[in-house]
């Protein structure tokens, strides 16, 4: 393990360190927290360790310059996707360079920003700043995002929430300013069970799932063909599935449970809670006549995630100041999902701006250009001073 106190601030010496660190979702991030802070330390830069929300996981909130809210922060989130079952041509977790690209796990989503902001700490210390600049760290991102979650109510407690933000997901350091939410539930359907020689004194749980599904079709198609759109995105509408289901245990046994996941991909102005309102007044009829002489009976509804959309306007300050930075004409529209849009409700204006290619996401033999580094290194010093430096 690389000493973080002797580490060069360059961003691609510390993203091979990062690497290192195995911060698959399931496992704690700690290990790869507190080589953070003994980075930063090093640096003399303050820090707050916050809990992510989870056993094990850790958020970090890191500022240089006049200690309150508002200025500038540059987000990056710690943990990864697995590499199990994936078929990789040398170690996932030690940075190989070939050909100007950068191999491994975490390369391009998206511990490459999180190195580019580590690096560029010795140049923003060196700037006048009249106002903070923030550093987040953050966990989860990859399974719930409830550690932006969590951060953002840890910072407005704290009264240290950011004025703006870059989100530094992959994105060839091309400006993000709207993405779809992502809502999902599971569906629990308890019904009653008995031989299925006698099905008249049963509930089959299945046979309502098979219902309930249809209608989750018919709403998605609704969706489609009579919702809400928001041109940019493709497709420009709420997308609605069912991907997941499971139920029953034997053939001659009247099934008795069942579930299934349904998920939305939310274009801005359609909210989740309300799509599962809606589809929890379709399912009525069938939640009750899985009730019907059983008390046990019924539908039920889990939360899995809940990730609002992102909706930066073509004129804010932030939009504006990213494509001079960047050099691009144009800003993008996205159909997955970051953590932008929790913290765009939390109050802190955010963007989606970062190094590498989202393509590579979730890859075998993930890389990241070291031109996309260094194009990031640039854009971080820039967006420090022309926020939060004296003019």
């Amino acid at each position: 393990m690389t000493d973080p106190r002797s580490i060069p601030a360059d961003s691609v010496a510390i993203l091979s360190a990062l690497v290192s660190f195995d911060t698959t979702s399931r496992n704690s991030n700690l290990p790869l927290v507190e080589w953070i802070e003994e980075y930063l330390e090093h640096h003399g830069v303050r820090f707050t360790r916050y809990p992510g929300g989870d056993d094990g996981k850790w958020n970090l909130h890191a500022s240089i310059g006049p200690d309150e809210a508002g200025g500038i922060a540059f987000s990056g989130h710690l943990d990864t996707v697995p590499v199990d079952g994936q078929d990789w041509t040398s170690d996932p977790f030690i940075l190989r360079e070939e050909n100007g690209r950068l191999y491994g796990r975490g390369a391009a989503d998206m511990k490459g920003y999180v190195a580019c902001m580590l690096a560029a700490i010795p140049d923003i210390q060196a700037m006048e700043l009249s106002r903070p600049v923030h550093l987040l760290f953050t966990c989860d991102e990859e399974i719930t995002c409830n550690g932006a979650r969590e951060l953002i109510a840890d910072l407005q407690k704290a009264g240290q929430v950011p004025a703006l933000c870059v989100v530094g997901e992959p994105s060839l350091m091309t400006p993000i300013i709207a993405h779809k939410g992502r809502f999902a539930v599971r569906v629990k359907l308890t019904g009653k069970s008995g031989h299925s020689s006698g099905p008249q004194h049963g509930r089959n749980a299945l046979h309502a799932m098979g219902r309930a599904i249809a209608i989750c079709a018919d709403q998605a198609e609704w969706f489609a063909t009579q919702g809400r759109r928001v041109e940019g995105f493709d497709p420009p509408y709420t997308s609605m599935q069912v991907g997941l289901a499971a139920g029953g245990a034997i053939l001659n046994i009247i099934p008795e449970h069942a579930w299934f996941d349904v998920e939305w991909r939310n274009v801005p102005g359609d909210e989740g809670p309300q799509a599962l309102e809606h589809l929890q007044s379709a399912l009525a009829p069938l939640d009750a006549v899985l009730r019907n002489d059983n008390p046990q009976g019924g539908i039920t509804y889990e939360m899995l995630v809940d990730l609002p959309p992102l909706s930066l306007s073509e004129e804010h300050l932030l939009t504006d100041v990213t494509r001079q930075i960047t050099g691009s004409n144009t800003t993008g529209y996205v159909s997955y999902g970051t953590e932008a849009g929790i913290y765009q409700r939390g109050g802190m204006e955010s963007i989606v701006c970062g190094p590498g290619d989202i393509a590579q996401a979730h890859r075998p033999d993930e890389f990241i250009a070291i031109e996309q580094l260094q194009r990031c290194d640039r854009a971080i010093r820039t967006f420090a001073r022309r926020i939060s430096a004296t003019p």
